[in-house]
């Protein structure tokens, strides 16, 4: 659709993906005006365009981490994500003279996450924002929520639907970019609405299942997650419920009882924590004793080596 609409499309691929599948028939689409990020080989080139401001460069740079770029980079040092990074786009010419545009997936320092994120080992996925500062305007993929990254040049769009209750109080939009003579840059958002919103809704069972509650509001057909109040655990709770909130995805309590299992919120706790902090506490219930720097450090290099595929 957008192709017949003579619109020029750009895609990369991002951590959840197989660069090899999306990069399958790019060269065929790009006659469409559909441009595919091939898997990266360490030579990165740019899509020119042109428009009555001049010559525009479009750099579509997959997600990568480290050991993709050491492979066609044996003589440098890169050790973290943001060497990574330096390092490709070191090897991409950029016309700074010109105006360029980077696409790319990654995670970048300052990003506010949610819970649908990938969480790596120890943060060592962060990318220092200083990397794109050869770029007019840099289109972020990874992080859910809608943000700038310190400037309006460095901008991550968004999600276009929640995907988790994190999400809830996020108000999703699309980004729209507009770039005129070299130096001018102009970003505004335009909300996107869902057909079904996802929603949080906490308090005692009697006190939401009355109309009065819910008849001004979407609720009823909304994505839900309840948290119920009452000290006493409701008979067939979640069927009771569903007979208004015809969209429940999650029912939990917090009460004393629960408060003092320490439920509420557990699963959430363990979706924050990386690999080496399960490991790290682990380890302290079983010896007694903490980690020691030496025995951290090793390892969170052999959890970001299985990680990255390295023997």
């Amino acid at each position: 659709m957008l192709s017949k609409r003579k619109l020029k499309v750009f895609v990369i691929s991002g951590n959840h993906d197989s660069p090899e599948r999306i990069a399958f028939g790019s060269r065929l689409m790009e006659h469409g005006g559909i441009y595919v990020s091939p898997v990266y080989n360490g030579d990165v080139k740019p899509i020119k365009l042109e428009d009555e401001y001049g010559k525009i460069n479009i750099w579509l740079l997959p997600f990568v981490k480290p050991v993709h770029v050491r492979r066609f980079n044996e003589d440098e040092q890169i050790e973290s994500y943001t060497d990574a990074m330096k390092i490709a786009i070191g090897k991409l010419n950029v016309n700074k003279n010109e105006r360029n545009i980077m696409v790319t997936h990654q995670f970048v320092t300052g990003a506010d996450r949610t819970e649908s994120e990938e969480i790596s080992v120890g943060g060592t996925d962060n990318v220092d924002v200083s990397v794109f500062d050869s770029f007019d305007y840099t289109a972020l993929g990874h992080i859910h929520r809608g943000q700038n990254c310190k400037s309006q040049k460095v901008r991550y769009s968004g999600t276009p639907l929640k995907y988790s209750f994190s999400e809830s109080k996020d108000v999703k939009s699309v980004s729209v970019v507009e770039l005129k003579e070299k130096g001018s840059l102009n970003v505004k958002t335009v909300p996107l609405v869902p057909m079904r919103d996802m929603v949080e809704i906490k308090g005692k069972y009697n006190e939401i299942m009355l109309r009065d509650f819910y008849k001004n509001t979407s609720y009823q057909e909304d994505y839900v997650h309840i948290t119920l109040t009452d000290e006493e655990d409701i008979p067939d709770a979640a069927g009771k419920l569903r007979t208004v909130y015809h969209n429940l995805m999650k029912l939990d309590y917090d009460n004393l009882r629960t408060r003092s299992m320490n439920s509420i919120g557990g699963a959430d706790i363990k979706l924050q924590k990386s690999p080496l902090e399960h490991f790290a506490e682990f380890y302290q219930k079983q010896n007694n004793n903490p980690l020691t720097d030496k025995q951290s450090e090793f390892m969170k290099n052999l959890i970001e080596e299985i990680w990255e595929g390295e023997k």
